[in-house]
C-alpha cells in the first residue's frame, strides 16, 4: 500500500499521449482563471454578509498566506515532475500509493464540487441581470430546492456545467485560447470594479470592521479558501505544456500573485461601498453598484461576472479530468476512463462524466453547502504536497529542480500548519460528507485499485528478472 511510483521513470516530459500546446502565458491565464472568479463575484459577498463583515479582507489574506506556502511547494514539484495529476502524482511518488490514491480520490470530489459552486455563483448573477432588465423567469428554474419559494432546480447552473464539458472536449489548444481571452475580459472587469467603486467608498461602512470577531474572519477564510488555489488545478495540465519544467513554476507564482492583489482591492471596495448587512450574498458587486445609483454599471459587472467566472469552471473541470485520467492510466481506476479522443487527444469520457456530476450538484445544492464540500480535500492535498516536498528534498537532494522552494523546511511546514488550522473551522456536516467519501474510497482501493495498479505489473517484471 505504501509502494512508490519511481520518479526516475516519470520525469521525462516527452513521455505522454496528450497534446503539448500550452505556453507560459496560457498556463498563467488558466491559473488566474481558476483563482479569480466566484471568490470575488459570489463568495466575497456571502462571507462579508454572513460570516466576517468588512474583515472578509482578512479572510482572503489568511487563506492567501496558507495558499502561498503550498503554491511554492507545488512550484518545486512542477519543475521536477511534469505529469498530469498534480497532488495525486506528487503524493504517489513520495509518500506511497495509498496516500496518492486518497488525495486523487478526494480531488475528484472537490474539483467537481468547485465547478458546481462556480456555476451556482454565475447563475446568481444571471438571475440578477434578468430581473434588472425586466425578464421574469419561472421560479422553479432559479435555484436548488430550499433556496427560495418554488425553486426546484438551478437550471442555468446545470447548463453551464455541460457547456464547459463541451468546450474542454473540443481540444486543449482551442479551449486554452478561449480561456485566455475570457481571463483578459475578467481582469478588465475587476479593475473597472475597483477603480469606479473606489469613488463610492464610505469609511463608515468599515465600522465595525470585525462585527463577528476574529473567529468570523478565520471561519470566512476556511470558506473562501477554494478561491485562492486554482493554480493546483492548473498544474494538472503539466503534460499539455510545451515546457512544463520551466513554465509551470513561473505560472503558479504569477497567477497567485496577480490574483491576491486583485482580491484585496476588490474586497476593500465591496465592503466600503455598502454596509455588510445589506450586501447581496449571491451577486454582491452588482447589488453594491445598484445601491449607489450605478444600475447600468451593475449590469455590466453582472455580464462580466458571468463571462469571467466561466474560467474557474474551465480550470477545475480541466483539473478533475486530468487527475481522473492519471489515476486510470496508473490502473487505480478502470483504464476505460483513460481513453483519449483519437483526434483531439483529450480524455473525453471522463470530461462528460465530470460535467454531468457537477451539473447534478449545481442543480440541487445551495451554494454554501456546495462550497463547504470543496475545502477539506483540497486542504488535505496541500498538507500532503507540503510534507512531500520536504521529504523529497532530503531523500533525493540530487534531483534536478528548475525551481527550488526557499526557506526549506519552514515555508512548507507553515503550509501544513495553516492548512490543518483552517480544516478545524469547517462544519461537522462537511466532516461527515468527507468521512463517507473517504470510506467509499477505501472500499474501492481495497477491492479494485490495489490489485489493478500498474505497479503490480512492474513488481512482476522485477520478479521475473530476479
Amino acid at each position: 500500500m505504501f509502494r512508490r511510483k519511481p520518479i526516475d521513470d516519470i520525469a521525462d516530459e516527452r513521455d505522454t499521449d496528450l497534446s503539448r500546446s500550452l505556453g507560459l502565458w496560457q498556463l498563467t491565464a488558466i491559473g488566474i482563471g481558476g483563482i479569480i472568479g466566484a471568490g470575488i463575484f459570489a463568495l466575497a459577498g456571502a462571507v462579508a454578509n454572513e460570516t466576517a463583515g468588512p474583515a472578509v479582507l482578512f479572510s482572503f489574506l489568511i487563506a492567501g498566506i496558507a495558499s502561498a506556502a503550498a503554491a511554492l511547494s507545488y512550484a518545486e514539484f512542477a519543475g521536477m515532475i511534469p505529469k498530469a495529476g498534480s497532488a495525486y502524482t506528487y503524493g504517489y511518488v513520495v509518500l506511497g500509493e495509498i496516500v496518492g490514491w486518497f488525495i486523487g480520490w478526494d480531488l475528484l470530489l472537490e474539483y467537481i464540487a468547485i465547478v458546481a459552486v462556480v456555476a451556482i455563483g454565475i447563475s446568481g448573477y444571471f438571475s440578477f441581470l434578468m430581473a434588472d432588465i425586466g425578464v421574469d423567469l419561472p421560479k422553479w428554474m432559479l435555484g436548488a430546492p430550499g433556496t427560495g419559494d418554488g425553486h426546484v432546480v438551478d437550471l442555468f447552473a446545470v447548463i453551464l456545467c455541460l457547456l464547459i464539458a463541451y468546450l474542454l472536449n473540443r481540444g486543449i489548444r482551442a479551449a486554452a485560447r478561449t480561456e485566455t481571452v475570457v481571463v483578459v475580459i475578467k481582469i478588465a472587469v475587476v479593475l473597472l470594479v475597483v477603480v469606479v467603486g473606489f469613488f463610492h467608498v464610505r469609511s463608515e461602512n468599515y465600522q465595525p470592521f470585525f462585527p463577528f470577531g476574529w473567529g468570523g474572519a478565520i471561519t470566512g477564510a476556511a470558506t473562501v479558501f477554494f478561491a485562492v488555489f486554482g493554480y493546483d488545478a492548473m498544474s494538472t495540465a503539466a503534460e499539455e505544456s510545451k515546457d512544463a519544467k520551466r513554465h509551470l513554476p513561473k505560472a503558479i507564482i504569477y497567477s497567485l500573485a496577480v490574483s491576491m492583489v486583485l482580491y484585496v482591492l476588490a474586497t476593500l471596495v465591496l465592503t466600503g461601498m455598502q454596509d455588510y448587512r445589506e450586501i447581496d450574498p449571491e451577486s454582491g458587486f452588482s447589488s453594491a453598484f445598484a445601491a449607489v445609483g450605478l444600475s447600468g454599471l451593475a449590469d455590466v459587472i453582472a455580464i462580466g461576472a458571468i463571462i469571467g467566472i466561466l474560467t474557474v469552471m474551465f480550470t477545475f473541470m480541466l483539473g478533475v479530468t486530468r487527475v481522473w485520467y492519471a489515476m486510470s492510466r496508473d490502473g487505480l481506476l478502470p483504464t476505460w476512463f483513460a481513453k483519449l479522443h483519437p483526434v483531439r487527444r483529450v480524455p473525453s469520457r471522463v470530461t462528460w462524466i465530470a460535467g454531468g456530476a457537477s451539473a447534478v450538484i449545481a442543480g440541487f445544492l445551495p451554494i454554501r453547502e456546495a462550497a463547504e464540500l470543496t475545502n477539506i480535500g483540497i486542504l488535505l492535498a496541500f498538507v500532503v504536497v507540503c510534507v512531500a516536498v520536504i521529504v523529497l528534498r532530503y531523500r533525493r537532494p540530487e534531483l534536478p529542480r528548475t525551481f527550488r522552494l526557499p526557506g526549506m523546511p519552514v515555508i512548507p511546514a507553515l503550509g501544513v500548519v495553516f492548512s490543518i488550522w483552517l480544516i478545524t473551522f469547517l462544519t461537522p456536516v462537511t466532516w461527515l460528507r468527507f468521512a463517507v467519501w473517504f470510506v467509499l474510497g477505501l472500499i474501492v482501493y481495497l477491492t479494485y485499485s490495489r490489485r489493478h495498479s500498474r505497479l503490480n505489473d512492474r513488481a512482476g517484471e522485477d520478479g521475473d528478472r530476479g
